[in-house]
């Protein structure tokens, strides 16, 4: 999924700026899709919920996998 990707390695260069939906809205992706690809990636384990910052999902560390 193309998309999925974009959302991805945008997430990686956010680095916690702008919220989940607002950085798939940077790269025009609408809000049922942002959820949709954060539902994907958390399924695979690709990211984790965190509640400290602004975006409240980050990238899971290889090595902590």
């Amino acid at each position: 999924m193309k998309n999925k990707d974009r959302y991805f390695k945008a997430l990686g260069k956010n680095q916690g700026q702008l919220n989940e939906i607002d950085l798939g809205e940077k790269i025009q992706l609408d809000e049922n899709e942002t959820r949709e690809i954060i539902a994907q990636l958390l399924s695979e384990h690709k990211i984790r919920y965190d509640n400290e910052r602004v975006c409240k999902y980050l990238i899971v560390n290889k090595k902590s996998r």
